[in-house]
């Protein structure tokens, strides 16, 4: 059994935190460009008359930033941000229209980690009259690392080209794009929270794209880095609502004392067509406790997922606010601290294999708990992967050379580490305007569920294999996946087939 200090004191970059060297890499690329269907689910465009204006912003918790983890800036430049009526339009059909016309002349070079803590917005990138109608489609383009006219390269890049990672050691690496970064770079439909963006004649409307660069920084096996789709955007209202709130020791009721190795991360989540909650974004809380998500779209709700680890080493339960509205906050949040000898995390550690056509795909893996909620009945959430520096849950799955004996020919495999509690969440329920008082953790077996998502390499997000989606909860024995302070816990393969 590996002791969570001596697994803490092995630590490299991650894509979703940091990561070992061990790994063969992380997956992922950084795209956005947003297609929206309608409720019929068909290629819809829907225009009337007259014309509204639109102002595009962005926001970025940088949640792995140092000392959360070993980067200090990621420099993306963008030059155009555009969006079509017609879900069906493809890369160069006419009809699109740009958002943001200040960026095609003097492209914007923004640094994703320098968002101020508890900050909303990170920077405006443009704004415009437009068409009124619904917008079905979004699309962002960043400039190539070889450039474009009337862009320079960031000096913080070091003639890196026009995308860079800046580490806290001061190396500075390129940081790869899609090929579809001449096209657009897009995100799944439902990544647009509230749906397509409507623009009435004479409306003035606010759209909002948020990079989880965390979850979308993957280094390769060489050292580059890329970009994986972890965005989300909507339509917001121009007071910049949000959902903010305060975590604390539930017996103390003072903030967790984190230190230098500690963190105390913050999600937010929601349902997706399967019905577990994925996260759509993630920070982490101040020295007073503080978290803000700001702004967001109106009208739909969320869970709020916290789990932190103190500055001993100490692993606090996962505590869940569900069903919360826009607007609200949450204080305080308490966190108990676990019970279990030893108090530290469990790791859950495991294969990812890709077998047959292209055996080539990058996997999101992450950790599910499973609760019954009153009124409302059973819902897995994700739970976010502690320790920033040492876990490890996006993978780029392009080598056989961490396959266990006897896999199949034509198989890649890559390993994944998850650091989570070892104890059950606690969980409140809003309701009738108010959020109910927080359940104690449950006592007993704690189990778990993995799940990994595969995609295209540098395919902006497109699904890979069949199916693309898999979860597991057992261990290489066979046994239920549970989990127990301390433990480094072997969890099954999880084989992907039939990827193109």
């Amino acid at each position: 059994m590996l002791s969570f200090g001596r697994y803490l004191s092995h630590k490299r970059i991650i894509a979703n935190r940091n990561f070992p060297v061990w790994l063969a890499g992380l997956a992922g690329f950084l795209a956005l460009g947003i297609a929206v269907v309608s409720c019929g689910g068909g290629p819809t465009t829907s225009s009337t008359t007259g014309t509204g204006s639109i102002t595009v912003n962005l926001t970025d918790p940088p949640s792995c930033a140092f000392p959360n983890g070993l980067i200090d800036h990621v420099w993306v430049t963008i030059s155009s941000v555009q969006a079509h009526m017609s879900a069906s339009a493809g890369d160069n059909s006419p009809g699109w229209v740009e958002l943001a016309p200040q960026l095609n002349s003097v492209p914007k070079q923004i640094d994703l980690f320098s968002l101020a803590s508890n900050a909303c917005l990170l920077t405006t990138l443009g704004n415009t009259s437009l068409p009124a109608g619904t917008y079905q489609q979004i699309r962002l383009m960043l400039v190539s690392n070889s450039g474009q006219a009337g862009a320079t390269s960031p000096p913080a890049c070091q003639g890196q080209g026009f995308n860079c990672v800046v580490l806290h050691d001061g190396s500075v690496h390129q940081l790869l794009l899609s090929s579809q970064a001449n096209t657009g770079l897009k995100i799944p439909p439902g990544q647009i929270i509230g749906g397509p963006i409507s623009v009435g004649a004479g409306q003035s409307v606010d759209l909002n794209i948020n990079f989880n660069t965390c979850a979308s920084l993957v280094q390769e096996g060489t050292g580059q880095f890329r970009l994986k789709p972890a965005l989300t955007a909507g339509q917001v209202s121009t007071n910049t609502t949000g959902i903010s709130g305060r975590i604390v020791d539930a017996t103390t009721q003072a903030p967790i004392s984190v230190g230098a190795s500690g963190a105390v991360l913050v999600a937010l989540e929601q349902p997706d067509a399967t019905g577990t909650d994925v996260i759509l974004r993630e920070t982490t809380a101040d020295a007073a406790g503080n978290f803000n998500f700001c702004p967001l779209p109106s009208g739909p709700t969320y869970d709020v997922v916290a789990v932190a680890i103190n500055a001993n080493g100490a692993a606090y339960n996962a505590t869940i606010a569900v069903n919360v509205p826009n607007g609200m906050s949450l204080n305080p949040i308490p966190l108990s601290i676990e019970t279990s000898s030893p108090n530290t995390p469990v790791i859950f550690q495991g294969v990812v294999s890709a077998t047959g056509g292209s055996a080539s795909i990058d996997a999101s893996v992450s950790a599910l708990q499973a609760l019954t909620l009153p009124n409302i009945g059973t819902r897995s959430f994700t739970i976010p992967a502690e320790a920033g520096n040492s876990s490890v849950s996006n993978i780029s799955v392009v080598s056989n050379t961490l396959c266990p004996s006897g896999a199949p020919s034509n198989t890649n495999c890559a390993m994944y580490s998850l650091v989570e509690p070892a104890s059950n969440p606690r969980f409140a329920v809003f309701a009738n305007g108010a959020i109910s008082p927080y359940s104690l953790p449950v006592t007993g077996l704690v189990p778990y569920s993995i799940r990994a998502d595969a995609a295209v390499p540098l395919g902006g997000g497109t699904s890979s294999c069949s199916p693309s989606s898999i979860t597991v909860n057992t261990d290489t024995n066979g046994n239920a996946l549970n989990a127990f302070g301390g433990a480094v816990v072997p969890v099954k393969t999880i084989g992907f087939s039939g990827c193109s």
